[in-house]
């Protein structure tokens, strides 16, 4: 449970928050902090420069800066304070119970500390009791306010924050409650985004449970399990693949079934009648004479040819076929071909046609195994046209001259829009009667496309393929193209 996607997603989502308020928080005390510490410094000087009057006319009447002390100094600040400073301080009285003690009045409350030095930059007085009588550098002389006398420095007043530790002051609180409100906050803002990260990750997570449940049943063998897509995003994309595959795992399942099935009732034809023809001459019925061995043997050939075509289908499903290519004149081939089927199609009284175009690129295949698809097409044709018709075999240049484009046509009634998607699945026949005399073994049209495929090229078929002078289609035609180059080889 510990390796869920859930608990990790949380986990994550926790130190991401924890990281982000860490660092909200150090960044907006520290932006506190400093702020606050420049407007405490621009008061002072603001402050400094209205003390600075007052102490330069105690300077024109004692000469000197004797007698100045911190008690001194509290009290012209507490008499040079803005109004609002004063209600400040007003309020301020219900937190110590009336003035504050030492370092405290206005100062206390502001969080402030005063300094007086002379001319020389001596310090004359500190209400911290801290710098008096050291000599201060010039940057820090800098920032502080000069008190003139007749045109000529006679000493510098500077106002500056004290330490903000002192929880009593102002300054103290403000940081504090700053602070605490800050923590307050950042908790208060983490707590809400892991309840909303939580819900969200449920969110996330229940279609991958879904499709886990899915797959586990897929893989016990149920293979009518699909999601539900609730989604257009990637979980809703991830959701169609996931149905799509089930759907070809199905699709594959059931054509195995029937793979099997029809390899078995092919299978079961030739022995059939080769096993009722041995048991006709052991029985005595059939006599042991040439035509009984020559019946026994076309059946035995059927059967090899069947387990032959079976092997070549999936030597190239597989990948596995031997193709011995070589440079070869395809107009040459079709007519070799042609020629070579011109006594079936004159059995059928059809005009078997050769039309091979002008200018064909030289192509790199295998020529026995692109006249075996021809040979098939070719037989395929001449089976379903009718006495009288016509086969025709064209070959040109497919667009943009890198490929050979040939088309097998005929005449004859044409597939229909229902088993045109089929014709070159295995075992596949148009004629459901599964009469051999009609439809073949089933395997040819499996074995054109197995071929094409594996010189690289595609096959396709349409119907109808002519029109009547009524305008009603009739014949097929069956074109496959396959890369003339070395370079488009797969």
């Amino acid at each position: 449970m510990r390796n869920s996607l859930i608990f990790k997603l949380i986990g994550a989502f926790l130190l991401v928050i924890g990281i982000g308020t860490v660092v909200l928080s150090v960044l907006t005390l520290n932006a506190t902090s400093s702020a606050f510490a420049l407007y405490t410094t621009r008061s002072g000087q603001v402050w400094g420069q209205r003390m600075a009057p007052a102490l330069a006319g105690y300077y024109a009447v004692t000469g000197s800066w004797a007698g100045v002390d911190s008690s001194l100094l509290e009290g012209l600040a507490d008499e040079t304070a803005a109004p609002g400073m004063m209600g400040m301080m007003g309020q301020g009285k219900g937190y110590g119970g009336g003035r504050p003690a030492a370092g405290g009045g206005m100062l206390g409350m502001m969080g402030q500390r005063l300094i007086l030095a002379d001319a020389n930059g001596v310090v004359v007085t500190d209400t911290q009791d801290e710098l008096s009588g050291q000599q201060l550098p010039p940057t820090a002389l800098a920032n502080g306010t000069p008190i003139i006398l007749n045109g000529k420095p006679v000493g510098t007043i500077i106002v500056t924050p004290s330490e903000p530790a002192n929880a009593s002051s102002l300054a103290g609180q403000f940081l504090s409650s700053v602070r605490q409100a800050i923590i307050s906050s950042a908790a208060i803002a983490a707590i809400i985004a892991l309840l909303l990260g939580t819900g969200l990750f449920l969110q996330i997570t229940a279609p991958l449970r879904r499709l886990k449940m899915a797959a586990a049943a897929i893989a016990r063998g149920d293979l009518s399990q699909r999601v539900e897509i609730r989604s257009k995003d990637e979980f809703g994309q991830l959701g169609e693949a996931f149905n799509a595959m089930a759907a070809s795992l199905a699709a594959a399942e059931a054509q195995r079934r029937h793979l099997v099935a029809d390899v078995a009732h092919e299978l079961r034809t030739p022995l059939a009648a080769i096993q009722g023809t041995l048991e006709g001459m052991q029985d005595g019925v059939l006599p042991l004479d040439e035509e009984q061995v020559a019946a026994l043997h076309a059946q035995s050939q059927l059967l090899n040819r069947l387990v032959g075509d079976l092997k070549l289908i999936s030597l190239a499903e597989a990948g596995q076929l031997k193709l011995e290519r070589r440079p070869t004149l395809p107009g040459e081939l079709i007519r070799r071909v042609v020629e070579g089927a011109q006594p079936l199609a004159g059995q059928k009284n059809i005009r078997l046609e050769a039309q091979p175009g002008a200018d064909l690129p030289e192509v790199f295949i295998d020529p026995d195994r692109i006249a075996q698809v021809l040979n098939n097409l070719i037989d395929n044709a001449l089976r379903y046209t009718q006495e009288g018709g016509r086969v025709s075999v064209q070959a040109a240049t497919a667009p943009g001259g890198t490929a050979l484009e040939v088309t097998v046509s005929d005449t004859g009634p044409g597939i229909s829009p229902e088993d045109l998607p089929y014709i070159f699945d295995r075992f596949y026949r148009a004629d459901k009667s599964r009469a051999r005399a009609s439809g073949g073994s089933g395997l040819g049209l499996a074995i054109v496309k197995q071929l094409v495929e594996a010189h690289g090229g595609q096959v396709r078929a349409a119907s109808p393929a002519l029109r009547d002078e009524h305008g009603r289609g009739y014949g097929a035609s069956f074109t496959f193209t396959i890369p003339a180059g070395r370079d488009d080889l797969r």
